[in-house]
């Protein structure tokens, strides 16, 4: 592990408000190796550009909402979590190889946060990458996943693939967890939430993987419930560790990563207060 200085990217159709960039130079930074992080905000008539600038030119990168199945067709292979659930989120550009952190980053932050999921009804809200790489990770995890999209051709398609069971109507309630992996409340339909009201009933805990704002209008709806919160905010710092020791060769600690985003929330909040 003698890396000096890695060059690393996100894409991604909005990532003009994403913290990415100081997540991994902080994490990187305590492992001792410097980096540079660019983010790529495209549409997807300009993906295919940007996707042969990354790959050419970087050392690694990180794919987000809502191209982490596009990449794909950019790698040679794809590993681990990437295979199961069908998204990928971090590539190493040496070998073209694709992998997936989201997941293990989603366990460690309920883990972290005592949200337990064994056993439970849990609805997944929305079915691309980010809702698959959670599902997945919640099957493992011994939960009952539900998933929901509007499409119902690509739900039963993707239901079927993670051996998950499709939600009809998700205002019906009985859920015991929700998940929003949707995207809607943040950017251009920040103030929305994919469901309504009713659709907390039953419930005893939402998480939504928007972490700006840090309460998403699901949020808002699911506390006025009653609901424990959780925002996606551990979960892009865990992910980005179990990204950053792929980007190493590392082996990931759980324990390393829980006294990580510790060290990172104290230092945010001394910046924040101007000391």
């Amino acid at each position: 592990m003698n890396v000096k200085k890695l060059r690393l990217g996100l894409v991604g159709k909005d990532v003009s408000k994403s913290t990415s960039g100081e997540i991994h130079t902080f994490i990187l930074d305590a492992f001792g190796v410097a980096c540079e992080y660019e983010r790529f905000s495209v549409s997807p008539a300009e993906f295919d550009n940007a996707m042969r600038r990354l790959v050419g030119d970087f050392d690694g990168f990180n794919v987000t909402i809502p191209y982490k199945r596009d990449v794909f067709e950019y790698l040679d292979g794809v590993q681990g979590d990437a295979l199961a659930c069908g998204a990928v989120n971090t590539v190493l550009t040496a070998t073209r190889q694709g992998y997936n952190t989201d997941g293990a980053g989603f366990l460690l932050m309920l883990a972290a946060a005592g949200l337990e999921v064994d056993g439970k009804r849990v609805l997944v809200l929305g079915a691309g990458g980010s809702g698959r790489s959670v599902a997945a990770a919640l099957k493992s995890a011994g939960a009952k996943v539900y998933m929901y999209r509007r499409n119902k051709a690509e739900l039963s398609e993707v239901c079927e693939q993670l051996k998950v069971q499709a939600a009809s109507d998700p205002e019906g309630g009985g859920y015991d967890v929700l998940i929003n992996a949707t995207g809607v409340g943040m950017h251009d339909s920040e103030g929305r939430s994919p469901v309504g009201i009713k659709a907390f009933s039953g419930a005893s805990a939402a998480v939504d993987l928007i972490y700006v704002p840090k309460e998403s209008e699901f949020l808002r709806l699911a506390r006025s419930q009653g609901l424990q919160t959780l925002n996606g905010a551990a979960m892009l710092f865990y992910q980005a560790y179990y990204a950053d020791c792929l980007f190493l060769d590392k082996k990931a600690d759980i324990n390393e990563a829980k006294t990580l985003y510790e060290r990172y929330l104290k230092t945010n909040e001394t910046e924040d207060k101007g000391l």
